[in-house]
């Protein structure tokens, strides 16, 4: 199984972007997915969650109100829509998939090689 994650990129302060995670196989669909992140010499932290059942989203304080994850089951993809970004938002972020959600990252089995998003202010 394979998460391939795109759409990240330079962008100014303010402004959005959309990063996407697409599963190779369909055997995960049921998976939660997630987005994490990691900026330059910190560890790497929760962004945001979503289930498939009933599509309930689960947000880190830093980040909502900010960012919407959502998912397209027909797709097979995950995505993160991120809109007034902020300099501290500067991470590589990876997507994970996983049986159960958490905001642990152990707790997810399979993880995407991730994508650098940098913030200019």
């Amino acid at each position: 199984v394979q998460l391939v994650e795109s759409g990240g990129g330079l962008v100014q302060a303010g402004g959005s972007l959309r990063l996407s995670c697409a599963a190779s196989e369909r055997t995960i669909s049921s998976y939660a997915k997630a987005w994490f992140r990691q900026a330059p010499g910190k560890e790497r932290e929760f962004v945001a969650a979503i289930i498939r059942s009933d599509l309930s989203t689960y947000y880190a304080d830093s980040v909502k109100g900010r960012f919407t994850i959502s998912r397209d089951n027909a797709k097979n993809t995950v995505y993160l829509q991120r809109k007034s970004r902020k300099p501290e938002d500067t991470a590589v972020y990876y997507c994970a998939a996983g049986r159960v959600s958490s905001v642990l990252a152990d707790a997810y089995e399979y993880w995407g090689q991730g994508t650098q998003v940098a913030v200019s202010s």
